[in-house]
């Protein structure tokens, strides 16, 4: 089991390598701009889930001088959703569904560059290899329980995250199972 930080990193290069399978894709490849898109969206929605309801807060608690950088990663998210939900909807002929994917690929780029450079080595440095361990295992788990869409207006921080999270997953998951993509 990977402990938290190998967990997230893992995550950014699956999310990383979608991102250049789309770019590969030419003009007219729409419906595999589509299915890549949903894959990305559901990659980045349970990423941020476990990162808001797990690894921040640990963060948060272990390392009081990180607050800002963990203020602004949540910030990043939040936009980051905004972007998936309306990447959801929308059809990939959209003249503007090509753009504002390249806009969510930068965003996400920036945000994995500063989590990966600043975030995660101040963070190792801090906990322990065991800390980083249990903690991963916690996140691994709480990836199965985790919303496969975006909700931009749901809490991104403990407890209402908690509670919230679950409802969304459920949700989103019987959706899924009723009218399969949505």
């Amino acid at each position: 089991m990977p402990d938290a930080i190998v967990l997230l990193k893992n995550d950014h290069k699956e999310v990383e390598k979608l991102f250049k399978q789309f770019e590969k894709l030419g003009d007219n490849a729409t419906a595999t701009k589509r299915k890549v898109v949903d894959q990305i969206i559901e990659a980045l929605s349970v990423h941020a889930a476990i990162e808001e309801q797990h690894f921040y807060p640990t963060v948060r608690e272990k390392k009081a001088d990180i607050e800002d950088d963990v203020l602004e990663a949540l910030e990043e998210h939040h936009v980051v959703k905004w972007t998936l939900s309306e990447l959801k909807d929308m059809d990939p002929k959209h003249e503007r569904f090509d753009a504002k994917v390249t806009v969510l690929i930068e965003m996400v780029r920036h945000h994995v560059e500063e989590e990966e450079g600043e975030m995660f080595p101040a963070v190792r440095e801090v906990m322990g290899r065991k800390a980083l361990q249990e903690l991963g295992e916690v996140m691994e788990k709480a990836k199965t329980a985790a919303p496969v869409e975006p909700h931009p207006k749901a809490p991104d921080e403990p407890p209402a995250n908690l509670a919230a999270n679950a409802g969304a997953a459920v949700v989103d998951k019987g959706k899924r199972k009723i009218f399969g993509r949505s």
